[in-house]
């Protein structure tokens, strides 16, 4: 049981290293959780913990660097909240391996886009904060809510679309805003798995301050290194659970 709790612990720092850098993460303490023999359900609320107290831990790391998300993590979270309660509640019903198939191509979409089509001319270095791309931007984080809310694993990605794409944000920057985003929402997660008895206290707790420990470094590394080192994470960790996803699913 000590071995088991151990390895939990480093599966969840190098999950907040993920999870900071790029996302992606729950697609390895997920089955990390149900290997360990927890129901899916319970899996879902127990990952849901570590990531809420990583996002807490990661923001400050975040914070302590000059990184400031404040207001705009207020709106899109506030937006992606409502998607979120909504998402949990849904019930819809869709083939497995049709759905991983989907979400790889979005996940290579997304990371081509963030990679090629960052152009350097001085109007694209400017941050579009106001006006019709910060409505379209709540809104969009209201469907991203959605998604997050009904299956938590590559949620990152699509936030790092919007927020790279249409707020023209810094991949760091971006990264900053979608850890206080994602725990905004998953405060409302936690409450609805705790509501029905789906959360692993112990497990979750393990989980988490290996999450918080790998959060708190890879936020504070991002920050110094530059935008460079995220787009260079994001290729591989697309890659990798593209392929993933793709090929080795049931």
């Amino acid at each position: 049981m000590e071995l088991e709790l151990i390895l939990l612990a480093f599966i969840g720092l190098v999950t907040g290293v993920i999870n900071t850098l790029a996302g992606g993460g729950s697609l390895l303490t997920l089955p990390m959780l149900i290997f360990l023999g927890l129901p899916p359900s319970v899996a879902n609320g127990t990952n849901r913990v570590a990531i809420l107290i990583q996002s807490i831990v990661t923001n400050a790391g975040f914070r302590s660097k000059g990184i400031n998300t404040y207001p705009f993590s207020i709106y899109f979270g506030i937006s992606a909240t409502l998607g979120a309660i909504l998402g949990a509640q849904l019930a819809i019903e869709i083939d497995g391996a049709l759905f991983n198939k989907i979400l790889a191509i979005i996940m290579v979409v997304v990371v081509a886009y963030l990679v090629f089509n960052r152009k350097t001319r001085l109007e694209d270095l400017v941050e579009r904060v106001s006006g019709k791309h910060l409505w379209i931007s709540i809104i969009l984080f209201f469907f991203v809510g959605i998604y997050g809310g009904f299956i938590q694993a590559g949620v990152g990605f699509l936030m790092l679309l919007v927020l790279s794409g249409i707020n023209r944000f810094s991949l760091v920057k971006s990264n900053a805003l979608k850890i206080v985003i994602t725990g905004i929402y998953t405060v409302f997660a936690v409450i609805i798995f705790y509501i029905n008895d789906k959360i692993n206290w112990e497990y979750g707790l393990i989980l988490a301050a290996g999450n918080a420990i790998g959060g708190w470094f890879a936020s504070r590394w991002s920050v110094s290194k530059g935008d460079g080192l995220v787009k260079i994470f994001l290729v591989v960790m697309v890659i990798i659970m593209a392929v993933k996803l793709w090929f080795f699913t049931d």
